[in-house]
Formats: C-alpha cells, sequence, structure tokens
C-alpha cells in the first residue's frame, strides 16, 4: 500500500469517526424542536419496536396499514435483540452504524484498488452526515450497504452480486436495481440465476418462520401522493393559487387529500411505468460498456423511479448517496455531476425535514420553497444521469462514417466535407 494510499485510508477514518460523533450528538439532542423534536427518532422506538414485539411471536404485522415493507425487513427489525445489554433503541442505532461502517470500509478497499478513486468512500463519509440523525434512525443504511456490496463485488464475482442485490431487495426492494447494469454474457445469467436462488430460498425460509410473508403487498395500492414528492410539490404550490386540499397523516407518511390527487396518484404511477420503459430501451440498446456502467445505471434507475414515486421521503436520499459513492469509486463513470447535485439535494433534505418540517406541511412558501429546490435538484440530477449514461453506452462513430447512418462520409480530394465548403 502506497503513501498516497494510507493518508486516503487515514482521512476517511478519521472522517468517517468524527462524523459519525456528530450525528450521535444530534440523535442525543434531538428532543430540542431545533432539531426536530421526538419524531425523528420516535420511528425507532415507537413503530419499529411495536413491530419487533409482533415479529417475536412469529407473524409479520398483516393488519397494519403501515407495514409496508418486504419479509426481509423482519429479520433487520429483530436484529437489535442479537445486542444484550443494550436497549432496543440502543441496539438499533449500533447495527445503524455498524452498516454505515461496513459501507465505508468497502467503499474505502474498492477505491484503493489500482485504477480506482478514493473520492467515493469520501462522498459516503462526509456526504451522509448531510442528513444530521435520520440515517441513524431508519434502516435503510442496511439496505444501501448490501445494494454497495452487490456492485463493488460484481468484478470478482457476479454470483455474489445477484446474492447481495437478492438480499437488499428483500430488505426494501429497490437494491434489486443494482443488477440492472451488469454487463451482457454470462456475468448476467449468473448474477441474475443466483439472485433468484438466493431470493426464492430466503423467502421460504421466512415463510416458515413467520406468517403473512407478503402481507405487505396488501398495503401498497392505497397510498396517496406525499406532500415531499414530486406530485406533492405540485399541490403544494397549487395550494398558493387556492387549491382546497389538505394534509392528514395516512400509510405513515403526511398525504395530501382532495380533488385531482387520485388523478395525480395514477400519473406518478404511469411515469414510473414510463421510467422503466426508458431503462429498458437503454438496456436493450447498450453496446459499450465499462467497469462503472453497472454502477452508473444502478443510480440512474433508482434516481427515474425516486422522481417518478408517489413518495419521497429523507432516508431515499441515503441509498442515492450510496450509490452515487460505488459510481466514484471508478475513474470511467460518467455520473460525477449528478454526485454534485445529489449532495446539494441532500443538504436541502435536511432543511425539510427535520429543520422546517412544520413549514412543508403547513405548505407555507418557506415549506413549498424548499420542496421546490429539492425536488429540482433531484429531477435535473434524474435527467441528467439518464442522458449521460444513455450517451456512454452508445457506440463512438466510426472514422470515415457519418454519425448514425452507417454511411460513409464523403471527403473532397482536399479532405474536407461538403458541409465545409
Amino acid at each position: 500500500m502506497d503513501t498516497s494510499t494510507k493518508r486516503h485510508l487515514l482521512a476517511i477514518t478519521v472522517g468517517w469517526l468524527a462524523t459519525r460523533a456528530l450525528t450521535l450528538w444530534l440523535l442525543a439532542h434531538s428532543a430540542r424542536p431545533s432539531w426536530g423534536g421526538f419524531r425523528v427518532a420516535r420511528e425507532v422506538w415507537g413503530l419499529y419496536h411495536h413491530w419487533y414485539g409482533v415479529l417475536t411471536h412469529g407473524a409479520f404485522p398483516a393488519h397494519d396499514p403501515l407495514w409496508q415493507y418486504p419479509p426481509g425487513a423482519g429479520p433487520v427489525l429483530l436484529s437489535p435483540a442479537l445486542l444484550p445489554g443494550l436497549t432496543y433503541f440502543q441496539g438499533f442505532v449500533a447495527l445503524a452504524l455498524a452498516a454505515d461502517a461496513v459501507t465505508a470500509l468497502a467503499l474505502a478497499r474498492a477505491g484503493a484498488r489500482p485504477g480506482r478513486s478514493p473520492l467515493g468512500a469520501h462522498l459516503w463519509t462526509c456526504g451522509l452526515p448531510l442528513l444530521l440523525h435520520v440515517p441513524l434512525v431508519r434502516y435503510d443504511v442496511q439496505a444501501t450497504a448490501l445494494a454497495v456490496l452487490s456492485l463493488l463485488t460484481l468484478k470478482r464475482s457476479a454470483r455474489a452480486c445477484g446474492a447481495f442485490a437478492a438480499l437488499g431487495a428483500l430488505v426494501k426492494a429497490w437494491p434489486a436495481l443494482a443488477l440492472l447494469g451488469v454487463p451482457p454474457g454470462r456475468h448476467t445469467g449468473s448474477a441474475w440465476r443466483t439472485a433468484a436462488a438466493t431470493a426464492a430460498a430466503t423467502l421460504a425460509l421466512l415463510a416458515l418462520a413467520f406468517r403473512d410473508p407478503l402481507a405487505f403487498l396488501l398495503q401498497q395500492g392505497a397510498r396517496g401522493v406525499q406532500i415531499e414528492s414530486l406530485g406533492g410539490t405540485l399541490l403544494s404550490v397549487a395550494s398558493h393559487a387556492g387549491w382546497p386540499g389538505t394534509v392528514r397523516y395516512r400509510y405513515g407518511a403526511m398525504e395530501f387529500v382532495g380533488p385531482y390527487v387520485s388523478t395525480l396518484a395514477h400519473a406518478c404511477l404511469a411515469l414510473t411505468v414510463l421510467a422503466f420503459a426508458l431503462l429498458s430501451l437503454w438496456r436493450f440498446g447498450a453496446r459499450r460498456w465499462t467497469e462503472a456502467t453497472p454502477f452508473d445505471a444502478a443510480l440512474s434507475a433508482v434516481l427515474l423511479l425516486t422522481v417518478t414515486s408517489r413518495v419521497i421521503s429523507p432516508q431515499y436520499l441515503v441509498w442515492l448517496l450510496g450509490l452515487a459513492a460505488v459510481c466514484l469509486t471508478s475513474r470511467h463513470t460518467v455520473q460525477r455531476p449528478t454526485a454534485v447535485l445529489l449532495l446539494a439535494a441532500a443538504a436541502v433534505t435536511s432543511a425539510i425535514y427535520p429543520l422546517h418540517y412544520a413549514e412543508v406541511t403547513g405548505c407555507t412558501w418557506t415549506g413549498t420553497a424548499l420542496l421546490l429546490t429539492r425536488n429540482g435538484l433531484l429531477t435535473a440530477a434524474a435527467a441528467l444521469s439518464f442522458a449521460r449514461l444513455w450517451r456512454s453506452t452508445r457506440p463512438h462513430p466510426r472514422p470515415g462514417h457519418l454519425p448514425g447512418s452507417g454511411l460513409p462520409r464523403r471527403v473532397t480530394p482536399a479532405g474536407r466535407t461538403p458541409a465545409a465548403l
């Protein structure tokens, strides 16, 4: 290991310890209204702990409308019991920190390899604290860790990539998109077969251990338009123009209720279908692949599905920062501008929640402006990410041929094209 690599690893270690100490301090003082009050941590010691009690009796919370997670979330919510001597809340935070550390270590090791970049580990180390203490009290760090490991293990083992992606998908669905950019050929088949086998085996074990493992599917269709989503931003703006809707707590989120909300929710679903169609079109048309293409494709896919979703929660930025960090471990990535936009979006997200959430739920001008800024950044990041991914995988025109035509370029004896005459 050369001196430069050692310096980078030392900087990442020191930075991680310092920033995580700060987020722990924020969590310890989160009761202050200026830091969001008890609502930030209530998810763990209230809702998650309640589900923990149900899960210990061998069943998923099938009749709870707030339970909207795949069955792999069950073991994650039970895992604090593995740390004796700690309360449920303390154990949950400790395991979230452990998943965070594993992610940082994996990114640092990937960035230390010859021809790779340490920027990914730096982005994760310095970017995650932009979300303040929220990542410590949500289990999105654990799901992100599985997605990061899936992508980083692809080069050495397509099977490991598939296994990690499947486990992540059973925890929170979206890590399955890590397989979108697996290079065509035997790698694709190996990764997807392993993912399918891992998912089937794990789901079978969960079905044996718990009742109603697929109950979460019953709770998805009734979701409305959450106030922090792109559709919610439009309704927040419309409220200043006289739209008569209101904000209510439904299905674990603050959602809009009123005229045209159902129509907007269906429009979001249609946009999600369109996003899947664009990603499929990219996949079938891609011709050029680099070591960074799987990373770039995963980030682009999750971004597109995030901005078209009916729900955008603050912790979604954990996913995006993790995937952006993976992209930056490669010097071949085309997603550096996207990563900059995501860092800005993460900073604004903290202003939305928890710092000014009352303004957001009240649809004040301040709250609306924050939503417009954050979701504008995310939309720009999604469009830029997909455009750069698309261009990076198109074949370069061969010398002497007209781009996109397959026809030879006619050259004059003087060496100039007719257009230049």
